[in-house]
């Protein structure tokens, strides 16, 4: 048999988590890879593709559309022919800089740990050689 739950004593719980609410913004595939790109000047799709060869077409709209929808990304139509959009990071957006930045500093050091690693491990595997 189990212990009793006991009643938390904490008078009002917060709406939500401040941690998850943050995170969520960045949910989806690439999220974190758009802002990036957009963080020097506002780009068009094109140019978005071009900075981020592997995502796809219909991934990039998805994820532009998402961010807009969150208050991340602002998207301008040009008055251009063909037709033509610009997007652009908004001052919420502008906020998770930092924040993609710290995480991105940490995975420069998990690679370059795991660099170091395998040319040890490669070091190794020749000596015993």
């Amino acid at each position: 048999m189990g212990l009793p739950v006991r009643k938390s004593k904490v008078a009002a719980p917060p709406p939500a988590c401040p941690l998850t609410e943050s995170l969520a913004l960045l949910r989806g595939a690439w999220a974190p890879n758009v802002i990036w790109y957009l963080s020097a000047e506002p780009r068009r799709f094109g140019e978005l593709r071009h900075d981020i060869p592997r995502i796809s077409a219909r991934v990039l709209s998805a994820r532009l559309r998402e961010l807009e929808s969150r208050g991340l990304v602002t998207r301008r139509v040009l008055d251009t022919s063909p037709p033509s959009a610009e997007y652009a990071l908004t001052p919420l957006g502008r906020e998770l800089l930092p924040a993609i930045e710290a995480l991105a500093q940490v995975g420069r050091k998990l690679i370059d740990q795991w660099e170091v690693g395998v040319r040890s491990g490669k070091a190794r595997a020749r000596r015993a050689a």
